[in-house]
């Protein structure tokens, strides 16, 4: 990093930015979204420090403002993930306590679940009737009560 590196100094939420102003955008893989400092590469391959006053979870369409006045986009990247469904909202929400049971993190979507590929979870979750499919998409669990804490995400 050189004096002229920018830095990114405030997370603002999806939809609670100028999404016109971004500058660039930054692609990130779940594990890579939970951070306070850290040199980043954007997309366009420019470097930039995120340079955060506490860890924060990045989700896919917030904006880091840099130190500059512009923006980058955080972009979820596609990783190796598994949908869920079942038959019917409570087959689904049983399927969602198991899950949460384990502290895995889950994203919930519409009649679906996704969490992170794992082959011993995916039986469990076809042992209980659900169905699993394998697929690259991005991965944006929820985060919980304490997302954005020094304590970090409950997940």
């Amino acid at each position: 990093m050189n004096a002229r590196t920018r830095r990114a100094i405030a997370v603002h939420k999806a939809g609670h930015w100028p999404e016109g102003a971004a500058a660039d955008r930054v692609t990130l893989a779940f594990v890579d979204r939970h951070r306070r400092r850290l040199r980043l590469v954007a997309d366009s391959g420019t470097p930039f420090l995120l340079d955060l006053p506490r860890v924060q979870h990045l989700a896919d369409g917030d904006g880091l403002e840099l130190d500059n006045g512009g923006y980058v986009r955080v972009c979820a990247a596609p990783e190796r993930v598994l949908e869920i469904e079942a038959d019917g909202p409570a087959a689904l929400l049983r399927l969602a306590w198991h899950l949460g049971n384990r502290h895995l993190p889950v994203q919930a979507l519409d009649g679906r679940l996704r969490i992170r590929d794992d082959r011993a979870i995916a039986a469990m979750v076809e042992g209980l009737g659900g169905r699993v499919t394998a697929l690259s998409a991005p991965f944006d669990p929820e985060t919980g009560v304490y997302a954005g804490s020094e304590h970090g995400p409950v997940c």
